[in-house]
């Protein structure tokens, strides 16, 4: 059975945690990176969906959304998976189920598990760690298990969430570049959405999603939020964010 991993992942955190569920599904593995335009395809028979998307406001990032939307299903089989920053993933796990269901899908299992906060690296500082791994891996061969079973002995899943979603957040402060910027261009180009401009690296468009992609890839380590809003934000997770999550799985 051939497994076909979407994952959106601008700080590669959201890819550990998909490949682990992957590594332990066993089968083959096609992958689908959701951070650069996809072209519209079909799904075939015998191939399971492994989608993989970070949280962003307790919501899914609707560029994620949007590219997802280019595969279709014809009833096969298909994970949602969530990563967030140990604070809450809220509504964006129903909304990837809906999603995927939308698109054609038979959502077999979802699961949610915590990564290293993208904007303060204290919060789940070094997640996913191994344990985090394991259980993602573990994750994994559960699904292989049920998919083995006769389709009528596949129970559906139920995942948490509100039906309606929470709003979308608003627009925010984007990372900026300061003097060690060498106007390499990396951040331009690897941009998901395409908010910096390639003339002028140094800067960020309103575009921009906040996925901190620039800021993890930067050669330089020339490109942050502004202190204030780092300052604000740690404020409020080191509240909201204290006490370690632990995975959740649902089959």
């Amino acid at each position: 059975m051939e497994w076909i991993k979407a994952v959106f992942s601008p700080t590669g955190t959201t890819e550990a945690v998909a490949a682990a569920v992957a590594e332990g599904a066993g089968g083959t593995v096609r992958t689908v990176d959701l951070s650069m335009a996809v072209a519209p395809q079909s799904v075939g028979e015998d191939c399971v969906l492994l989608a993989a998307v970070p949280v962003f406001g307790g919501r899914v990032p609707a560029v994620a959304l949007e590219r997802l939307a280019t595969l279709k299903g014809n009833g096969e089989p298909a994970v949602a998976v969530v990563v967030y920053g140990n604070r809450a993933y809220e509504d964006a796990l129903l909304e990837l189920k809906d999603a995927l269901e939308g698109a054609g899908f038979r959502v077999v299992a979802a699961g949610a598990f915590v990564a290293e906060h993208s904007i303060i690296r204290s919060i789940a500082a070094g997640r996913p760690d191994e344990a985090d791994r394991k259980a993602a891996r573990d994750f994994g061969a559960a699904v292989a298990a049920k998919l083995a079973l006769p389709l009528e002995e596949q129970s559906a899943v139920t995942v948490p969430g509100n039906p309606e979603y929470k709003p979308r957040g608003g627009a925010s402060p984007h990372p900026v570049a300061n003097e060690a910027c060498v106007k390499c261009g990396l951040c331009a180009v690897r941009c998901p959405v395409g908010a910096i401009p390639k003339e002028a690296p140094g800067t960020t468009g309103d575009a921009c999603i906040n996925c901190m992609r620039c800021v993890a890839l930067c050669p330089q380590k020339a490109r942050s939020q502004p202190e204030a809003v780092l300052a604000a934000v740690k404020a409020k997770l080191e509240v909201v964010a204290a006490v370690p999550r632990q995975p959740e799985t649902f089959l």
